[in-house]
């Protein structure tokens, strides 16, 4: 089958390569018909070309197609060979000054805040690297595709819209020059021709709709082939694809997610080819299958030929935009071609064809066409417009198609939106010429056709589909948004025609939103169902940006703003033409005044929150005041026709519904209320709701009697009877003994008076006060910083955005605040400078309960801090604007001093009424206002004007004849020296110093002097009085407070004395504890310290007594008591690795006894240092596991830990584990027997060594030796543990099943003691810390343990295994006839090998009972692995003579190198370079061994206890002398070799004789070169946006090209990854796990460290389950991170921060940190890290 198969193949090509491109075009250059040659040519060849069969070969086609297809169009076109043609066209082409890159997905964007137009002008990297934006304020963010570079683009930026490359382009061309005269008229003859026969072909092919028949391409013969095509769309998920797939033609899992994947990325996919009722066979399978949920996928089966020239067409509008990137004559005729309009009229253009059958499209074929409409009419400025004028008129229909497309809007042409509207002159030309502005609202009317009987907007339940309809009817806002992001500066008449018109639409769009949502308050039960709220505000927020740049396009020609005002007031008439039926008129008065009103009551009536028209009208109120047409024009404006109380109704009501939420009223409304409050308040609505609320109040206000407000204000608050009838309140009190009806009054009056606060002192907007708008943003950000200091980010939050996501705070965050830097963590703050508190204002508007308090609390901590006293008096303010400048008087107005004056006189007379410290805070702070107020206007007082503000007298005249209250002031004096005002002492103080201050004001600027007035003195002697009482106070408290210290320090006292012994006992237990320098002694500090051989220093015995976490009890260590233990935890690790592609062989065939020098992976242990007794953590343990098991039955989540796997928490400071070291006492001194022997050289001790070994496998072969059980000194519970942490190591360090009998056991013990060890080696020299007295104690107690723990463990092991072990190494260095093929001593870690031969060997020496000391052997072994080592180092070492200068000092150290390296090259049969120079030697020599002494000086210390001297705890120089005299090694190395050169020289050969030496010296292998270099994490760059690009240009590398989805970066060892997809799941032990795990367990053996490029965040992961996210080492220049990118400012990287990062890698503290982030939050624990 398959040689027909190739057969066919070969035999197509044959007649496919004999034709003749050239050939082929000269026929069609001489034809009458052309269409018709070409028609013919194409309807023979594509199904030739295309679709041969049920998969897709796309290098054939694509080559096939060039030559058979193309070729001859290029041919034709050029009139020549095309290899020519077209570079004459490029270099004849002037290139284009726009860069016009369009952006792939994932591709790094900028912005230049400073200079761009609007947000949506960004430049590609290259662009933005050349260009003078680099230096100012940019932002950076990942492209979703599709758009395309603006660099060139003259509208797109205030300045610099070149960069270098594109600045060249620009100077020679005239503008509006006809790209056509630089083509030869044949050529644009031919161009005409060809690209309209070729374009209408595409066309018409991809909107053809017949499943059978082609348009004017009838085949010659037509087979039956079919595919069943399947089609993408956005409601079903992979997994039901995947699933479906599987049944439907039935493929495997594989191949169902390949299709799959392919369907998302092009948006077809053929999963069939055969027959026509073979492939509808699988049709009708997959929509039965998926038409349950939602509607079926999309599937047809369409013949093979229509989908060979649909691949055709796409592959022409491909090559149609490549051939117009060589000219632009092309590309102008191009679009020529495409817009012209055809024989059918309207919209029969081919671009128009394309456009309309958008939504019909794939998404493969869309992507082609928009990317040729991009770079081609897009491109031509002229072409650009038309193009734009087509868009605006189809705009109607585009949106009612997308609309009802399945696709996103980023593959819908309605999406080119963004790329013609933003551009400000042709949105301008459009909203003149096509009147765009209107189209685009009225179709958005169109779109939200529910209403209410009165017209207004009605949003039914909020199901998904409804939200999703709403989603795309959201982005006709974002529409109008571009269109009106650039303002214009000279406005045509007929421009002013269509805005207004525009603004007609608009206002008719707020008022179907007018009332909208109304709810009446829930007495009685709770609401049943929340009703509906999301909607109308989702709808709120989108259009909050509109409104706002309506406003300012009003603010720009004062003709615009008198007709909007105008209309928005009509339109605000009508809407409350309804006002006062119904609602009876009633008339209130209150202190000589009257007014009339309706009787309306919001906890009883229909309330709405959405009154966007009457709050567009206070808007443009404020604009009139702004712009000063108020005072220019004041005949044109309705001024006069305005009723301010119906102005302020429904906005006071809206004010009323706040305040009775706040105080409980409205309880039963449940939570859609609390809500809507919420986002009334919010930063992202208060621009358009809750501040243009207040605007219209003031507006109100300042038209209208200030006491006839307050008076319907006391009304709609349901407050009047209180305040208007006397003692009212008193009654109310006593009779109502429902608590909650009192307190809700109580925080009804708190509330209207803070809304009278906020009515007088809101005047920082531009317009309504005297500033401007800088003062406004200084203000919001003052108050934010009075709650406490915050990161950019925080503050930027909680400022408003205007339309191109600035809040302009950077601007001015300099005058009022000083930035601080992060450290390590956390991120950098700003605070408010002091100077600014004075400006702090404690009911500023915009803080919500919580603020306030917090606010509060700060700013009176720091004046007490300050030693100010504690008021927080009104900040001064600045003048109201003439239009609003009667807005003061409502503090004098007489209802107001009413109010004023019952309350505080109900706060004198506290008893007998209900009432609140918040009541009178709010009523001092009003007071003191109005006192501020008056000084300003005396301050500024000019020669003829009167004062008309007197509050001053007005609050000196006591109440009026019938009840005679007494004056406002006098009151205060009264409260003063009220007990119960204690906290507002001082604001009554600052009220009454401000009181005395005003009335010297007046009378200085009155004529006659008068003398001082008795409130002053009385102020002043009341202060004097009151300054004593606080010294009084305080020396009070100062004596109380030495007389408790005093106290408890006698108890102390008492204390230690009773309990002597204790205190004794605990400070030598201190002592004991503290491991290192205090362990000796003081004998032995004077004389050297040794660690080993038969010098070893002694050291005195110390008892360790250690406690039990869990049961508290303490015990001593000791060999036959229970055991004790540490939590520990072991793993796998590749951190020292100098291989990481080392395969590793099969675990349970595995030979462990040799480590290779490249460390690829060694086992660490690490512990958390808490200590338990065995059997109690044995019971703890036990518990993990059953409350697992119980759980697993429950719910099925993964804890942070793996019970099955042996994990848990420790108890006590819950880090992650997996088994217990069992603490024991030094193991040698139980082994060491007494030496009475002399002590034999190293000669004779390898001669007696060997003959001992003989005679162990002549024993061997005899009989099978048992376990060392006469010989084992630890008591059961001991052995349990040593055997329990030694399979725990065995079992994690080969991933094998435990057992405990295996003989690999004790050698992943040793090999777990030797790796840990070398890693925190390495980890001090890293930091450059002293080898000693630096290890935090964890680490400490970690590696004695450790080290007992390995050199004990051969007491429950099997001891022929251990002695077998101790032979097969020491073979490797004294070769014997038994063991052949060990390894070279190339590929031999020494230290392993040490640490192995030191703690194997006292199974031989438990049988030797000649008397030589276990110490000797040390020593001797020691000295022999150090030489193998040295060998080791020269062969290795790669010496370059010409690096430094030579200091021939010629010691005897250099000279006994060159010695011995001579001899090696006699060995090695001089294949080792020639080297004279021995100090070479020697350096090298010193450096490469030192970590090898390094290492051996730790083991050496933890397994014999003999502390450290006191050189080596410290950097200092001599580091190398001081260890080799601690290790019993002479300073100069080479005499090891000298004094035992008999036996040495004969192993040296050995070891050279080797074969791998030999080929390793002729270059035919590779090996481990010494000291070896510490591996870091990889190095970054410093701007992160080189990562993004790195990441941006990384393709997927299973699915050809295809851009990777979340690539991700390894921090190990640099590859890239694609994270979190189907594409590159792999399996691994029968799971499907994603790239990142997979990578983990090639990479750093289940432990990883990955960056991920497009969230910049790190992702740790550690085995399957674990994993969790973790800070980046990128921060912005206020020292913050960006986790998701969303800010977008630049990023650096912080060298700290990595290190931190590299450090918790190098200390094997991944998996630690996992577990903490796990346990501490839940989320992370549901993740399937796995798939990422």
């Amino acid at each position: 089958m398959a040689a027909d198969l190739e057969a066919e193949v070969q035999a197509i090509d044959k007649s496919l390569l004999e034709c003749s491109a050239e050939e082929i075009a000269v026929k069609w250059l001489q034809a009458n018909d052309l269409q018709k040659e070409v028609y013919q040519h194409l309807a023979y060849y594509v199904p030739k070309i295309y679709c041969r069969g049920p998969n897709p070969a796309p290098q054939r086609e694509d080559m096939l197609a060039q030559h058979v297809l193309l070729g001859p169009m290029e041919w034709y076109l050029c009139g020549e060979d095309p290899a020519f043609g077209f570079p004459k066209l490029e270099q004849a082409n002037k290139p284009s000054h726009l860069c016009g890159r369009v952006f792939k997905v994932g591709e790094p964007t900028y912005s230049c805040r400073d200079c761009a137009v609007d947000p949506t002008c960004v430049l590609c990297m290259e662009c933005f690297l050349g260009s003078i934006h680099r230096e100012h304020r940019y932002r950076m963010t990942t492209s979703g595709g599709g758009g395309f570079c603006d660099c060139g683009d003259t509208e797109a930026w205030k300045e610099g819209p070149y960069c270098q490359k594109h600045e060249l382009n620009t100077s020679e061309t005239p503008e509006e020059e006809d790209p056509l005269v630089h083509l030869p008229e044949d050529m644009v003859a031919r161009a005409y021709n060809i690209f309209a026969i070729t374009f209408k072909y595409a066309v018409d092919i991809l909107t053809w709709e017949k499943e059978n028949e082609l348009p004017g391409l009838e085949m010659i013969e037509k087979s039956d082939t079919y595919y069943c095509m399947l089609f993408n769309d956005e409601v079903h998920t992979y997994e039901q694809v995947i699933y479906t797939l599987q049944k439907a033609v039935n493929c495997t899992q594989k191949e169902a997610i390949g299709f799959a994947t392919t369907v998302d990325r092009d948006g077809r996919r053929s999963v069939r080819y055969g027959d026509f009722q073979y492939c509808d066979q699988a049709k009708s399978v997959i929509v039965r299958n998926t038409s349950r949920q939602t509607k079926p996928l999309k599937v047809q089966v369409m013949h093979s030929s229509i989908v060979a020239h649909q691949s055709f067409g796409l592959k022409l509008l491909t090559w149609l935009g490549s051939v117009i990137g060589y000219s632009d004559g092309l590309r102008r005729i191009l679009c020529q071609v495409g817009l012209q309009e055809g024989p059918d009229g309207e919209n029969s253009s081919l671009v128009d064809k394309l456009m309309l059958y958008d939504s019909k499209l794939w998404k493969g074929a869309r992507n082609v066409y928009h990317q040729l409409f991009m770079s081609s009419l897009l491109m031509d400025l002229k072409y650009k417009k038309l193009f734009a004028i087509r868009f605006a008129r189809n705009y109607e229909r585009l949106q009612s198609d997308f609309m009802k497309d399945d696709h996103d809007r980023e593959f819908s042409i309605a999406d080119l939106s963004i790329q013609i509207f933003t551009v400000p002159s042709l949105a301008r030309m459009l909203i003149t010429e096509e009147n765009l502005m209107t189209t685009i609202i009225k179709t958005f009317m169109d779109h939200l056709r529910h209403r209410d009987i009165q017209g207004r907007f009605q949003f039914e339940r909020y199901t998904a589909l409804q939200a999703f309809k709403f989603r795309r009817v959201q982005s006709l806002i974002l529409d109008l948004k571009y269109v009106l992001i650039s303002k214009p500066t000279e406005w045509s008449d007929e421009l002013r025609h269509k805005f207004l018109e525009g603004f007609d639409a608009f206002l008719e769009l707020l008022k179907c939103m007018q009332g909208m949502d109304p709810i009446t308050r829930q007495v009685g039960q709770h609401i049943e169902m929340e009703p509906e709220w999301e909607a109308a505000f989702t709808l709120q927020m989108k259009l909050t940006l509109v409104i706002s740049m309506i406003q300012d396009w009003c603010a720009l020609d004062e003709k615009v703003l008198i007709e909007a005002y105008k209309k928005c007031l009509t339109v605000l008439m009508q809407c409350h033409s309804g006002f006062t039926d119904g609602e009876q008129p009633i008339v209130l008065s209150m202190c000589g005044h009257s007014v009339e009103t309706i009787r309306y009551c919001v906890s009883q009536e229909k309330v709405s929150i959405h009154l966007p028209v009457s709050r567009l009208l206070a808007g443009l109120h404020v604009l009139l005041s702004k712009t000063e047409v108020a005072y220019k024009f004041p005949e044109l404006l309705p001024l006069s026709e305005l009723s301010p109380p119906m102005l302020i109704e429904h906005p006071l009501r809206c004010l009323v519904l706040c305040a009775q939420v706040h105080a409980g009223m409205w309880r039963r409304n449940g939570f859609s209320l609390v809500n809507q409050i919420y986002y009334y308040h919010n930063v992202k609505c208060r621009r358009e709701m809750f501040d243009k609320d207040i605007v219209m109040l003031q507006t109100g206000v300042s038209m209208m009697d200030p006491n006839h407000f307050l008076m319907i204000m006391l009304s709609r608050f349901e407050l009047y009877q209180i305040f208007s009838t006397p003692d009212y309140g008193k009654r109310f009190s006593t009779e109502n003994t429902n608590k909650d009806v009192v307190q809700q009054n109580n925080t009804l009056i708190e509330e209207m008076l803070y809304l009278i606060i906020m009515i007088v002192g809101e005047r920082f907007s531009p317009g309504i006060g005297q500033v401007n708008a800088t003062d406004e943003i200084k203000r919001e950000i003052i108050h934010q910083l009075s709650i406490r200091p915050m990161a950019h980010s925080e503050l930027v939050k909680a400022l408003p955005e205007d339309e191109n996501r600035e809040t302009g705070m950077e601007s001015v965050i300099e005058e009022v605040a000083c930035f601080k830097k992060p450290g390590l963590t956390g991120r950098g703050l700003y605070e408010l400078k002091p100077e600014c508190a004075r400006n702090f204002n404690l009911y500023f508007y915009h803080f919500s309960r919580a603020e306030q308090s917090k606010a509060e609390e700060a700013q009176r901590k720091l004046k007490r801090q300050n030693r100010e006293d504690t008021a927080l008096p009104p900040p001064a303010l600045p003048p109201f604007c003439p239009l609003f400048a009667s807005l003061v008087n409502i503090l004098q107005s007489d209802v107001m001093l009413c109010i004023m004056g019952t309350i505080l006189q109900w706060a004198v007379e506290h008893n007998g009424y209900a009432w609140s410290e918040s009541m009178l805070q709010r009523v001092l702070h009003l007071l003191g206002m109005a006192l501020q107020e008056e000084k300003q206007h005396l301050e500024n007082l000019s020669e003829e004007n009167v004062v008309t503000f007197t509050f001053t007298q007005k609050i000196s005249r006591p109440g009026e004849a019938p009840n005679n209250s007494p004056s406002i002031l006098a009151m205060l004096e009264t409260l003063q020296n009220a007990p119960h005002l204690e906290v507002h002492k001082d604001m009554i103080r600052w009220i009454l110093k401000t009181f005395n201050t005003i009335k010297k004001l007046r009378e200085s600027s009155s004529t006659s002097p008068v003398a001082e007035t008795e409130g002053n003195i009385m102020e002043e002697s009341s202060r004097d009085k009151d300054k004593a009482e606080r010294k009084r106070k305080a020396e009070i408290a100062r004596l109380r407070r030495e007389k408790i210290m005093a106290q408890m320090s006698e108890m102390q006292r008492h204390f230690i004395n009773e309990n002597k012994e204790l205190f004794q006992q605990t400070l030598e237990e201190l002592d004991t504890s503290t491991s290192g320098v205090h362990e000796n002694s003081p004998v032995i500090s004077d004389a050297k310290l040794t660690a080993l051989g038969p010098e070893q220093t002694r050291v005195a015995e110390h008892r360790q007594v250690v406690m039990c976490i869990l049961c508290q009890e303490e015990q001593e260590v000791k060999v036959d008591s229970r055991a004790m233990v540490l939590a520990a935890f072991i793993q796998r690790s590749t951190v020292l690795s100098k291989n990481r592609n080392k395969i590793t062989p099969d675990p349970d065939k595995y030979d462990p006894l040799f480590m290779h020098p490249d460390l690829s992976c060694g086992t660490h242990t690490g512990s958390c240092g808490h200590i338990m007794h065995a059997h109690c953590w044995q019971r703890y343990f036990d518990a993990v596991q059953a409350k697992e098991q119980r759980r697993q039955q429950r719910l099925r989540v993964h804890t942070s830990y793996d019970v099955e796997n042996g994990e848990f928490l420790c108890p006590l400071c819950e880090c992650l584990s997996n088994t217990v070291i069992p603490l024991l006492p030094p193991p040698r001194v139980l082994f060491n027997r007494l030496d009475f022997s002399g002590q034999p050289n190293l000669t004779q001790w390898i001669k007696t060594i060997s003959q001992q070994i003989k005679a162990l496998y002549l024993l061997r072969d005899e009989d099978c030796a048992s376990k060392s059980e006469e010989m084992n000194p630890y008591s059961e519970s001991i052995k349990e543990m040593l055997t329990t942490f030694g399979t725990a190591t065995y079992k994690v360090g080969l991933k094998v099943h435990p057992n405990e009998e295996d003989p690999r056991v004790p050698i992943m013990c040793w090999g777990s003691c030797a790796y840990t060890i070398q890693t925190i080696e390495r980890i001090l020299a890293d930091e450059d810390k002293p080898l000693f007295g630096h290890l935090p104690c964890r680490q400490d107690d970690c590696l004695t343990s450790l080290t007992r723990f390995a050199a004990a463990h051969w007491t429950v092991s099997s001891l022929s295994a251990v002695q077998g072990h101790f032979c097969t190494l020491l073979a490797s260095l004294v070769p014997n006839e038994k063991n052949g093929n060990l390894p070279c001593i190339l590929d031999i870690d020494m230290f392993h090998l040490l640490v192995s031969l030191v703690l194997s060997f006292p199974a031989i020496h438990c049988q030797d009972f000649s008397g030589v000391s276990l110490g000797t052997g040390d020593l001797h072994l020691f000295h022999l692995v150090t030489m193998a080592h040295i060998v080791q180092i020269l062969l290795t070492s790669s010496t370059e003579e010409n690096g430094m200068d030579q200091e021939n000092t010629n010691s005897e150290e250099e000279v006994a190198v060159l010695t011995l390296y001579k001899f090696l090259c006699q060995c090695t049969g001089s294949a080792l370079k020639e080297i004279s120079s021995g100090w070479h030697l020697w350096r090298n020599l010193k450096a490469g061994i030192m970590p090898f002494l390094r290492c051996s000086a730790l083991f050496f210390h933890y397994l014999n206890g003999v502390p450290a001297p006191s050189e080596i705890q410290v950097n200092g120089t001599n580091q190398f002398e001081h260890l080799c005299s601690y290790l019993s090694l002479p300073n100069n190395l080479t005499c090891l070799f000298q004094e035992n050169s008999d036996i040495l020289n004969t192993l040296i050969e050995s070891w050279c004789s080797n074969n791998e030496v030999k080929r390793y010296l002729e270059g035919k292998r590779h090996a481990i070169s010494y000291a070896r270099e510490s591996n870091k994490l990889i190095d970054l760059p410093d701007d992160y946006s080189c990562l993004i690009n790195q990441a941006s240009n990384f393709s997927c590398p299973k699915s050809g090209g295809d851009k990777s989805r979340a690539p991700t970066l390894c921090l190990v060892c640099g590859t890239m990854l694609c994270s979190q997809s189907y594409c590159c799941q792999t399996e691994l032990e029968g799971e499907d796990v994603g790239a990142c795990t997979a990578h983990t367990y090639t990479c750093g053996s289940g432990v990883g460290i990955f960056l991920r490029v497009r969230e910049c965040q790190v992702l740790f992961l550690a085995g399957k389950t674990k994993g969790c996210f973790y800070p980046p080492p990128y921060l912005d220049d206020y020292g913050e991170t960006d986790q998701g990118l969303r800010r977008g400012n630049p990023l650096h990287l912080c060298k700290e921060r990595f290190k931190k990062i590299q450090k918790l890698w190098q200390q094997h503290s991944i998996t630690e940190e996992i577990g903490h982030a796990q346990e501490a939050n839940q989320t992370l624990v549901g993740i399937d890290w796995q798939h990422l």
